[in-house]
């Protein structure tokens, strides 16, 4: 049996909607899990709980999650010396005296979003732990930089050309069936693609008119009026909020603003630099090469950089920047031994939630999945075969299996593993369907970037939507945001932006060219900046 058809679908809906029900994110989470295992045991309670506990262990064995969930509770530990100390205030009162307005603080936001494309984890992290002070001092709510972390991450690292997510995306594509009919490097591919990812570049725009016209709609403009009412930075309705840490006395006056960018500046350079040190490190541990240094000369840079771990990276990074920052804070004098483990202990508390969410959402993306031989629902697989192999006209390709790949990535909240089950089985059928209409090379190399951008931009949409999906919950946290009140009010603008690339992507199809759809995309775009805000104004 490849998957349990339907049934699949149970856990993510369950999940999704008694997120929204409940307001409480780990209980909606628990119950998904339960309702897969539930099924996978065949009705079988005590089964059930038994693969409940395995999955949630497993979760936490594999290496990659691990390092990623120590990377987050560490960096916690950093927020926590950065309030200790006053550095996070000095910094915030210098700031506020040149970034004075709510429209700059969330310019300088996007621009810091589309600088760290190196991951989309260090991305949501590290920018909202630099600019949540700026915004609060601004009176932007939470819910509004949450949004912005979270359509910088994404949707930066699947068109930037050196990141993790491309060097997972060009191994795919390099293994799929068609690819060499083309006849260029799977690098030039990716490269020549990035003009047909419309979901990506239009959430990068969409970021910047909304920041430029204040245009807001939906639960997103509600947040705006309950800020103004309160004066709350987040709806206290939705809870509290993750990453947040109490008020702290600092221990001195002393900070001045570059004890608090000294610590970001030594995580970006460390991370930058461990990206290409793991790959020649990991390399010469597991005896592919003899020495770190046969294994430097074997590659290129950039060649290593792609080929990253981004797991060691960033745990090597973090451990790096704490090491550092504690010897700095201490010759400076803007802490004691004791206070400084106190900071540590209340930053890595504030991170708890998060930390929980984090682990369940990949637990369920695992029980949805994951094939029944792997103790999983298999609901890709049946995505897959039901809507991919029904037979359809080439111009519709694009559009559906951007519909697709975003409903997969939305349910399992992993796009990653979206590109894998859905770029080999695009690819072959484009293949398949230009050649039996007598395309020339250019007309089945235009269809094949469309096609693939339109997994790539389905699966982001997924993953930037989906309330399960480790970068929402990440971007939740580095903006200090209740999960919930984030999910609810990016989704109408993300559901916006796919309305706008699937429009794109018909007649992108169509006319297998990239100008007819942008045009068709931009009128779409601007015509719903104009009605949305006017008719749509949340509740």
């Amino acid at each position: 049996m490849a998957n349990f058809g339907i049934w699949g679908l149970i856990p993510p809906v369950l999940t999704i909607a008694l997120a929204f029900i409940t307001k409480d994110v780990v209980i909606s989470l628990f119950l998904g899990i339960l309702s897969g295992t539930l099924i996978v045991a065949a009705g079988n309670p005590f089964l059930a709980l038994v693969n409940l506990s395995d999955v949630l262990a497993e979760s936490l064995a594999d290496g990659w999650n691990i390092r990623i969930l120590l990377f987050c509770a560490l960096l916690g530990g950093l927020v926590g010396l950065l309030a200790k100390t006053g550095a996070a205030q000095a910094f915030g009162r210098w700031a506020a005296k040149r970034v004075r307005t709510k429209k700059a603080s969330l310019l300088l936001t996007w621009v810091f979003g589309l600088m760290i494309f190196i991951d989309d984890y260090f991305n949501s992290l590290a920018v909202g732990t630099v600019m949540r002070p700026i915004t609060d001092a601004n009176g932007v709510p939470r819910a509004k930089l949450a949004y912005i972390l979270d359509s910088t991450a994404a949707p930066v690292c699947i068109i930037a050309p050196v990141s993790s997510w491309v060097v997972t995306v060009m191994s795919i594509v390099k293994g799929s069936e068609g690819f060499k009919e083309l006849g260029m490097s799977e690098f030039e591919f990716f490269i020549r693609s990035i003009p047909f990812n419309l979901y990506a570049l239009f959430a990068l725009i969409m970021v910047v008119v909304i920041i430029l016209t204040n245009r807001d709609f939906g639960p997103m403009a509600s947040s705006n009026r309950y800020h103004e009412t309160t004066g709350s930075l987040y709806n206290l309705a939705y809870g509290d909020a993750p990453g947040e840490i109490a008020e702290m006395q600092a221990e001195t006056d002393l900070a001045k603003p570059i004890d608090m960018l000294f610590p970001i500046i030594v995580l970006i350079l460390s991370a930058v630099a461990f990206f290409p040190i793991t790959t020649w490190y990991l390399e010469a541990l597991d005896g592919t090469y003899a020495s770190f240094g046969e294994a430097m000369r074997s590659m290129t840079l950039s060649e290593a950089f792609a080929n990253t771990d981004a797991s060691f990276a960033l745990f090597y990074s973090i451990i790096i920047t704490l090491t550092v920052t504690y010897i700095y804070y201490f010759a400076r004098r803007l802490f004691t031994i004791k206070t400084a483990s106190e900071a540590l202990k209340d930053g890595i508390g504030s991170m708890v939630p998060a930390l929980m969410i984090l682990t369940m959402a990949w637990s369920i993306g695992t029980i949805i999945s994951a094939s029944p031989d792997e103790g999983g629902l298999g609901l890709a697989s049946f995505l897959s075969d039901t809507v991919v192999a029904g037979g359809f006209p080439l111009a519709l390709v694009p559009m559906i299996v951007f519909a697709l790949s975003a409903l997969i990535a939305f349910s399992t909240g992993t796009s990653w593993g979206t590109f894998a089950i859905m770029i080999p089985i695009t690819m072959p059928i484009i293949a398949g369907l230009a050649n039996s209409k007598g395309m020339d090379l250019s007309g089945l190399s235009n269809a094949m970037f469309l096609g693939v951008a339109a997994v790539l931009g389905g699966s982001v949409f997924g993953d930037h939507a989906s309330p399960i999906s480790d970068t929402t919950i990440l971007s939740s946290t580095g903006a200090s945001c209740p999960h919930l009140e984030h999910v609810s009010t990016q989704m109408p603008y993300a559901l916006f932006v796919a309305v706008v690339s699937i429009v794109g992507f018909l007649i992108g199809g169509i006319f297998l060219n990239a100008i007819a759809a942008w045009v068709a995309s931009i009128i779409v775009f601007v015509a719903g900046m104009i009605v949305l805000p006017r008719v749509y104004q949340g509740t």
